[in-house]
C-alpha cells in the first residue's frame, strides 16, 4: 500500500495559494526544467492569469519522504461554489492560507465552513509575513475565532500554524526568523493530515470533476473511497435516477507532478482519472455492476441570477466572430453545463434565445468572456435575480457584503449600500481601513461595485457571498440617467461629439463606426435621447478668425465586460463579439421602441 495524503488548499483570491503550490512543486523537484521560466504553472487558462483567480480546480501531486501528497487547488470565489463542494470531497485535510495583513476574508469563510462541516483537519498557513505592517499574531487569533464561530470540533481547533512567504519560498513555525525552504510545511502535512484510509470492498469512486481529451473523449476524475479499480475492468456507473449502466475501464491514470501517469490499477485513497467512462454526470458513482454501492450525491448551491443569451442580430453581425448561429450558441451552452455544475441552461419558446442561470455576475461573465475568446458572437440581456415563492410570499436571494475602505469614504459607502436596501451589521476598524459588513438583496449588487469604486477613488475592497433567501424588500432604484442613442449608421465625427458634450458622457471615440439604435453614451437627464453624430461641419469658402479652433473632447468612458453587464437597462442588450462589447437597444428603430413602450 502506498502512503497518501490528500490535501485541499483554501484561500481568498490573491492570498498566494497558486504561488505556494508552485513552490511546493519546485521543492519536490518535479519541475527542474521549468524552474527557469518563473511562470505560474497552475492558473493556466488565459482568463485565470489575467484576473489572478482560480476558476477551475486542478490536481497536482508531489512525492516527499516516500509519501505521495495530492494537492487540490480550490477556487476561492463563492460564485464557483459548485466547484468547491466537489473538490473537498476528495480531501482528508485542508491547508487554510491567509494573508498576514488582511486575515481571513469572507470567501475563505465560505469554503472553510464547508470543509469543517465535512470533518476535514485544518493546517493554517499565514502567508506574506514579509509585507510591511503585517500582523501575524492578530491574524492567528482571527482564524481561531472564525473556526470557533463555524462550530469547529475540539480536534479541528487544535490546529498547527506555520508562517512564511510563499513568494520568497520559505515556511516555518516562527515568523520572525525566516528560513530558506518550504519543507516544514511538507513535514506538517505528513504529520498532521491523516493518511488516506484504505477500505476493502466493492469499488467505489464518485466522479467529482472531469477532463476532456480530443483523443479519448471525456475523462472521469475522482477519489476512490473503497476497493481497487483495475484497467480493463467491467464495472457499473450509478446514475441520478438510481439506474446502473455497465462500463468498461479502458485506462487508469493517477496524478504525478502536473501530469497523469498510466497505471495497471489504483486503490482506495488515491485520486485517479478513468478513461472509457463516456456517459456520466458529475456526482455519479463508479461501482460494481452486480452489487452496486452508490455514494450519496453532492448537493450544489442553487443559482441566484439569470441572463438571456441570444444570437447577435445587430447590423454588425458576423463581422468579427466565427460562431454566430443559434446552433453554435446552443451547443456551446449545453457543453458548458457538463463541466460547470452550478450553471443551468433552459431553452425558451424562441429557438435562438436561452435563459442561463448562474451563481452571480462573475460566474456568468467568466462564461461570456471564455465564449468570446473562442470566437463566439452573442447578445445578453440585463441580469435578473431569481425570485422564489415561499409560503405564498415573494422571497429573493440576500448576499452578505463586506467592504474594506479608507475611513474618510466609509460614510459614502454606507449611503450607497443603504440606497440599495442594504442593512449594516458590523462596522469596525481594521488597520487603517474601516471594515463594514452588510446584508443586501442580490438585486442591489447589480451596478453597485461601479458606484462604490467611483465614490472611493478605487480604494474599496468589496466581496460578497450568498447568504439566504429572505422576504422581498421592495423596489430598488436603478440607474437614474437615460441613454444617448445613435440616430443613424456611419462614422462618428469629432465635430458633432464636441457640440453634444453638454448632453452627457460618451462611450465612443471619434471615427468609430456606429449603427442606428446603438447606445453611445449616458444622457445627463433621466430620459433617453437620440442624437446624430454623423453630421460633418458645413464648409464655406469664407475664412473667419477663430472658427477653426481645435476640437477638445473628453475621453470616452470605457467599460469592462462585468461593468457593462451591470450597466445596461431592461430594454437594452449587450452585444459581445471577440473584439468588441457594445450596448444597444433591443429595438433599434426609434418608432418601434415607442410602440413597444406604449404596449407595456
Amino acid at each position: 500500500m502506498q502512503n497518501i495524503r490528500n490535501v485541499a488548499i483554501i484561500a481568498h483570491v490573491d492570498h498566494g495559494k497558486t504561488t505556494l503550490v508552485d513552490k511546493i512543486i519546485h521543492a519536490s523537484r518535479v519541475l527542474r526544467e521549468n524552474q527557469a521560466t518563473g511562470e505560474l504553472i497552475l492558473d493556466n487558462e488565459d482568463l485565470e492569469k489575467e484576473r489572478g483567480i482560480t476558476i477551475v480546480s486542478k490536481n497536482v501531486s508531489v512525492r516527499y519522504k516516500d509519501v505521495k501528497i495530492n494537492i487540490i487547488d480550490t477556487p476561492g470565489h463563492a460564485d464557483f461554489g459548485g466547484e468547491v463542494e466537489r473538490v473537498l470531497k476528495m480531501a482528508d485535510g485542508v491547508l487554510l492560507l491567509v494573508d498576514a495583513f488582511e486575515g481571513p476574508m469572507p470567501q475563505t469563510r465560505f469554503v472553510l465552513s464547508k470543509a469543517l462541516g465535512l470533518g476535514l483537519k485544518p493546517i493554517v498557513v499565514i502567508n506574506k509575513v514579509d509585507k510591511e505592517n503585517c500582523r501575524p499574531e492578530e491574524v492567528h487569533e482571527h482564524v481561531f475565532d472564525l473556526m470557533f464561530n463555524l462550530d469547529a470540533t475540539e480536534e479541528q481547533l487544535d490546529f498547527p500554524t506555520l508562517y512564511g512567504s510563499s513568494k520568497q519560498g520559505w515556511m516555518g513555525e516562527d515568523w520572525k526568523t525566516p528560513g530558506d525552504n518550504i519543507f516544514p510545511l511538507l513535514d506538517a502535512i505528513v504529520e498532521h493530515i491523516p493518511p488516506a484510509p484504505y477500505k476493502e470492498g466493492v469499488p467505489q469512486m464518485q466522479i467529482t470533476s472531469l477532463d476532456f481529451s480530443s483523443y479519448v473523449g471525456r475523462i472521469a476524475i475522482g477519489r476512490i473511497t473503497q476497493g481497487t479499480i483495475k484497467e480493463g475492468a467491467s464495472l457499473g456507473i450509478s446514475k441520478k435516477d438510481d439506474t446502473v449502466k455497465r462500463v468498461k475501464i479502458k485506462e487508469v491514470n493517477v496524478f504525478e507532478g502536473l501530469g497523469k501517469v498510466k497505471v495497471p490499477e489504483a486503490a482506495a485513497g488515491d485520486i485517479c482519472a478513468l478513461i472509457g467512462v463516456e456517459d456520466f454526470e458529475l456526482g455519479d458513482t463508479i461501482t460494481d455492476f452486480e452489487q452496486p454501492e452508490p455514494l450519496p450525491r453532492i448537493a450544489i448551491d442553487e443559482p441566484t441570477m439569470s441572463m438571456l443569451f441570444t444570437i447577435n442580430n445587430s447590423p454588425f453581425f458576423g463581422k468579427e466572430g466565427k460562431y454566430v448561429t443559434s446552433r453554435h450558441l446552443r451547443d456551446r451552452l449545453f457543453k458548458e453545463t457538463e463541466k460547470n455544475l452550478a450553471l443551468r441552461v433552459e431553452e425558451t419558446d424562441a429557438e435562438d434565445k436561452f435563459n442561463v442561470f448562474g451563481r452571480g455576475i462573475l460566474h456568468l461573465s467568466v462564461l461570456i468572456e471564455t465564449m468570446r475568446r473562442e470566437g463566439y458572437e452573442l447578445q445578453v440581456g440585463q441580469p435578473q435575480v431569481l425570485i422564489k415563492e415561499i409560503d405564498g410570499m415573494k422571497h429573493e436571494p440576500v448576499e452578505h457584503l463586506v467592504v474594506d475602505v479608507p475611513e474618510e469614504y466609509s460614510g459614502k459607502v454606507i449611503e450607497l449600500v443603504s440606497a440599495k436596501k442594504g442593512e449594516m451589521t458590523i462596522m469596525e476598524p481594521k488597520g487603517d481601513l474601516q471594515h463594514l459588513e452588510f446584508d443586501i438583496p442580490a438585486r442591489g449588487l447589480i451596478g453597485l461595485r461601479n458606484n462604490v469604486l467611483t465614490a472611493t477613488g478605487g480604494e474599496a475592497i468589496m466581496t460578497h457571498r450568498f447568504k439566504e433567501y429572505a422576504p422581498y424588500k421592495g423596489d430598488i432604484p436603478g440607474r437614474i440617467n437615460g441613454s444617448l442613442i445613435s440616430m443613424e449608421a456611419g462614422m462618428a465625427t469629432a465635430y458633432t461629439i464636441d457640440k453634444l458634450q453638454d448632453r452627457g458622457i460618451f462611450f465612443i471615440a471619434p471615427g468609430e463606426d456606429l449603427y442606428t439604435g446603438q447606445v453611445i453614451g449616458e444622457h445627463s437627464r433621466d430620459n433617453d435621447l437620440v442624437v446624430n453624430l454623423q453630421k460633418g461641419k458645413k464648409l464655406t469658402n469664407m475664412r473667419a478668425a477663430g472658427s477653426d479652433q481645435n476640437v477638445k473632447i473628453a475621453p470616452p468612458r470605457k467599460f469592462s465586460l462585468e461593468e457593462a453587464m451591470e450597466y445596461i437597462q431592461k430594454d437594452e442588450y449587450l452585444e459581445v463579439t471577440p473584439k468588441s462589447v457594445r450596448m444597444r437597444k433591443i429595438y433599434l428603430d426609434e418608432n418601434e421602441r415607442k410602440r413597444m413602450a406604449m404596449n407595456e
